[in-house]
């Protein structure tokens, strides 16, 4: 899932975010925020989706599978 994580933390930094924020946004701890950012803890897809919808993405492109 490293292309999910690297999406994340691209999407995070274009928006100007902090770990904290996000996390916060989603309902989990930093630290875990941090684990699904640097591929060390899978994401669940039910966080995955909350995250495309804040982003305005699709599943697919935090996949990788589209552009």
């Amino acid at each position: 899932m490293k292309i999910v994580a690297d999406k994340l933390k691209e999407l995070r930094k274009e928006k100007g975010l902090t770990q904290q924020q996000v996390a916060e946004i989603i309902g989990v701890s930093r630290t875990a925020y941090l684990k699904y950012e640097n591929d060390y803890l899978e994401i669940a897809i039910e966080l995955l989706c909350q995250l495309a919808d804040y982003y305005k993405v699709s599943l697919d492109y935090l996949a990788g599978r589209e552009d």
